[in-house]
């Protein structure tokens, strides 16, 4: 049986990570993939899914490889969206249910079948479009500083949100080290080494690209449809968001139909900056017996 690995072309290691990194056509698309397979003769386990990873807005895929190397038993995958890190932009703007389907076909040609789904920030957003668009895929849900979209969210401050507006934190380390602790909240307050764990993996991507995904999330909601997603589900929060407050994910535990809140003692940034406790909980969960169905 070919790995997923081996379906990708031009393929490279992160050394810190751990990452396998290559790329792949998807349609039309070239998509930048990064795959941390398991370490050999490592035991699944009880975590024997694997798992796709949905990132925030404008975010490259390295930025998820601290908390990847701390899954160890869980086989994880990741793509830069198409206009974020190396991932060319797409020609035209898309919305969420089209960046699912993609991200489904992409499944496909690495010969995935189901997976665990975890979506942070705009990436939550995604994933619950996925575990609707897609339900038969996805075992379990992680949705980790994100909210179900307007209209019952509750936002940021409109100063926080306007600095969302464009990728220049990506670009510009001098710029995110001013407005971290006001946009990310958490750890990014009181610590530099959180800021420039940040900026040393930040790649900024396609300005097109960044102002697609701003589009993609505009008008979308899962309210509608939430309590239509069954799969357990774990929703995290930072108690100091502040782009997405912590309202946002108590709202949204309570009306998925099986879930669980977990609070950290951070902002927005969690997955970067408490990447081994964080990990900690997502392998506690993915290893939790499902109980049978009630016949």
């Amino acid at each position: 049986m070919i790995s997923a690995v081996n379906r990708l072309r031009d393929v490279r290691v992160d050394a810190e990570s751990g990452l396998h990194i290559g790329t792949i056509m998807i349609g039309r698309q070239l998509l930048r993939v990064g795959i941390r397979p398991l370490p050999r003769g490592r035991s699944r386990g009880g975590a024997a899914v694997p798992m796709l990873l949905f990132n925030g807005v404008g975010a490259n895929l390295e930025l998820a490889g601290s908390l990847m190397s701390e899954l160890d038993a869980v086989e994880t995958l990741i793509f830069d969206v198409p206009g974020a890190g190396q991932s060319p932009p797409p020609r035209f703007p898309y919305r969420l249910s089209a960046m699912a389907r993609l991200a489904r076909r992409l499944l496909d040609a690495l010969g995935y079948g189901s997976v665990n789904v975890m979506g942070v920030s705009w990436g939550g957003g995604l994933a619950q479009q996925f575990a609707i668009q897609y339900p038969m895929r996805v075992r379990r849900l992680v949705l980790a500083a994100t909210a179900m979209g307007a209209p019952l969210m509750l936002p940021g401050h409109p100063r926080v949100l306007l600095k969302m507006l464009n990728p220049r934190r990506y670009l510009d380390p001098g710029y995110m080290k001013r407005v971290a602790p006001e946009l990310y909240g958490g750890d990014m307050r009181s610590s530099a080494g959180a800021v420039d764990l940040f900026t040393r993996h930040a790649q900024g991507g396609h300005s097109r690209g960044y102002r697609y995904q701003i589009l993609a999330i505009l008008g979308w909601t899962s309210l509608p449809w939430v309590w239509r997603i069954t799969q357990p589900t774990l929703v995290m929060a930072g108690r100091d968001d502040p782009l997405v407050p912590l309202f946002n994910a108590r709202l949204l535990a309570w009306l998925l139909r099986d879930s669980r809140l977990h609070i950290l003692d951070d902002g927005h940034l969690f997955l970067l900056t408490r990447a081994r406790e964080t990990a900690s909980v997502i392998a506690g969960f993915l290893n939790e017996p499902r109980p049978r169905p009630v016949l």
